[in-house]
């Protein structure tokens, strides 16, 4: 008797279980980590959605729009998490994307509306360096050093395209000069920011492309302030980071709730401290201390979303030829 009563529990629990629906989201590799924004987010969405809120890493940035292409309608993701505005245009011609029909009050540098995709962080791309280190203060001066750097593969990463643009837009035809200038700099290209910025931390390099809010980490987290992040005279290149829902979503509605749940304080308070951004809506208390010793760029440079695919084809050439020599 008692073992039929606890098969019956079994079947009830197992029965609930396969009620709970599941959100799929497919999202960058750092975001997941045990460091990373995930868990916290998991944790705070699921108190909320009755559901089984589900992390799927894919990848860098650029990796995730290549295997949603890939997948296309079958894909068993609700949610792609982690393009930029350099990739949104290019996600939008899939037509694998639904409006969202949210209007946001962010706390970004620039005007943002975009039916498809909602911010939810952003910052400035930067290379960093230990703290004692002579850094140069622009990209000619980086290219006629000895310094080694580790940057990420455009291809594969939001970073790396990041970097194309921020040259591209800071020197528009003289690019390839500056490229050639800093070919015999790159000591390797990762496919990810993860494994760069390891690569910098084990002391392989000099500098790392990253951004100017990752000495905060070391900062804030580790009560390091051993690590700068460069200022380039030229300006630094934006991302703003967003995400969007598949039109083949089984869970439109619990997508959407996730979407409107990224611009809540619950959402946004972790992005400071675990995804090592700003914010795209200013938290109720503010920025962490620490961030006020980051740098400010002078000049903030962005390509339009619009003009962004036309501009990375050239730039992605340019790179490809300058590091091919």
């Amino acid at each position: 008797m008692k073992y039929l009563a606890f098969a019956a529990g079994v079947l009830s629990v197992s029965a609930a279980w396969a009620d709970t629906p599941e959100l799929t989201v497919y999202t960058y590799d750092s975001f997941v980590a045990d460091w990373g924004p995930g868990p916290a987010i998991e944790e705070a969405f699921e108190a909320t959605c009755a559901c089984d809120l589900k992390f799927v890493a894919a990848g860098d940035g650029a990796a995730l729009l290549a295997r949603i292409k890939l997948e296309g309608a079958r894909s068993d993701a609700d949610i792609v998490l982690g393009l930029d505005t350099n990739l949104t245009q290019a996600a939008r011609e899939t037509d694998l994307f639904a409006p969202h029909g949210m209007v946001v009050d962010y706390d970004l540098p620039i005007p943002m509306s975009d039916p498809l995709f909602v911010a939810y962080d952003w910052g400035y791309f930067a290379f960093v360096h230990n703290a004692d280190l002579d850094a140069p203060s622009n990209f000619r001066a980086l290219g006629e050093s000895d310094l080694k750097i580790v940057i990420q593969d455009p291809r594969s990463s939001t970073p790396g395209l990041g970097l194309l643009m921020w040259v591209k837009a800071a020197y528009g035809d003289e690019a390839p000069t500056i490229w050639e200038g800093l070919a015999d700099n790159v000591l390797t290209v990762t496919k990810g920011w993860s494994e760069a910025y390891g690569l910098f931390l084990e002391g392989e390099a000099d500098m790392v492309l990253s951004y100017t809010t990752s000495p905060a980490y070391h900062l804030i987290a580790e009560d390091d302030a051993s690590k700068k992040a460069a200022a380039f005279e030229e300006g630094h290149y934006m991302q703003i980071e967003v995400a969007g829902k598949l039109a083949s979503s089984d869970q439109p509605e619990l997508a959407d709730q996730f979407l409107e749940f990224m611009v809540t304080d619950a959402f946004q308070s972790v992005i400071p401290t675990t995804n090592w951004m700003y914010p795209a809506v200013t938290p109720e208390d503010g920025l962490p201390e620490g961030f006020e010793t980051l740098i400010t760029p002078r000049n903030a440079l962005l390509v339009t979303a619009e003009d962004a695919p036309a501009i990375r084809d050239e730039a992605l050439a340019e790179w490809l030829d300058a590091l091919s020599q």
